[in-house]
């Protein structure tokens, strides 16, 4: 789609979502933002970003495009998101949770893959102290563990309450992950 047939429809949508009540129009025009990376709607977002809309915007719970991208599993859009619209894999949400943590805590290992290798911290904490490495274990996701571990998440790391990653696999009855990371000590 060219650039002008974007901006037109941006135009258009703005122009119609402003119509009326403005103050609920702006609201509607925020969540149709936020909803188009639920959804994986990267022509949308494209529109948005084409009008100027800066890609690390957040809602009030500090969700950007990209964590709500990741956390539902829209690895294209994830990568557009990295790759084009520049957004920054490693901005937390007001928890301090990353887009890599959420598509961990979702199961979406592809997506989960592609922010790993982003340029941020692979030991990045949330609010408890926790990392994507110790989600991973919560979660059981051993598809990921490997690629956190090779990339050098620290398998030692304690969380604010004093659980390392073993602690966690163990608290979910993964006595296998636990041995694992015990033996690697």
């Amino acid at each position: 789609m060219s650039l002008f047939k974007k901006s037109l429809i941006v135009f258009s949508f703005l122009i119609v979502t402003f119509a009326s009540q403005a103050n609920t129009d702006l609201a509607s025009l925020k969540a149709r933002y936020f909803d188009a990376a639920r959804e994986g709607n990267q022509a949308m977002l494209e529109a948005f970003y084409d009008a100027g809309l800066d890609a690390n915007v957040a809602d009030e719970k500090g969700y950007t495009a990209l964590i709500l991208a990741a956390y539902h599993g829209h690895t294209d859009t994830v990568d557009y998101l990295i790759n084009t619209a520049k957004a920054n894999p490693c901005q937390e949400d007001n928890r301090g949770n990353t887009a890599l943590m959420g598509a961990i805590f979702k199961g979406h290992v592809s997506v989960a893959k592609q922010l790993v290798f982003a340029d941020c911290n692979i030991d990045e904490e949330n609010e408890q102290g926790q990392t994507a490495l110790m989600f991973a274990s919560l979660f059981d996701r051993q598809e990921i563990i490997h690629t956190l571990i090779d990339k050098g998440a620290d398998t030692h790391h304690k969380d604010k309450a004093g659980n390392t990653v073993a602690d966690i696999a163990l608290s979910q009855g993964n006595y296998a992950l636990a041995k694992a990371l015990k033996d690697g000590e």
